[in-house]
């Protein structure tokens, strides 16, 4: 049994003993009325956050809604106007020669 005490290493069961001691005062700590109170705060405090991004969220969503919508309504214009445009020229047969010359 000496043999085994006379092998220990001193230091490492003290920085041991030291890790268990302070583990056990930080769980005290962490577990005291102080220490909720904080957590609690925090914790209000990340929910308003999140309630601001939110509102954020949502003016930035219906404002895509919104270009979304017009550029579609600029699509469709696009579209319209080409379609006159063929229109106007399938009237004609499309040659160059109806055209009519300068007179000089």
């Amino acid at each position: 049994m000496m043999e085994m005490l006379g092998k220990m290493d001193v230091k490492k069961t003290g920085i041991f003993a030291a890790g268990v001691l302070f583990g056990t005062a930080g769980i005290k700590i962490l577990s005291s009325k102080d220490a909720k109170k904080a957590y609690v705060s925090c914790t209000a405090a990340v929910l308003r956050a999140k309630e601001c991004v939110m509102k954020t969220v949502g003016v930035i969503q219906e404002n895509a809604e919104d270009i979304y919508a017009e550029a579609m309504e600029l699509n469709e214009k696009r579209a319209e106007a080409e379609v006159e445009f063929e229109d106007d020229f399938c009237e004609t047969d499309g040659s160059l020669d109806e055209t009519p010359a300068l007179e000089s």
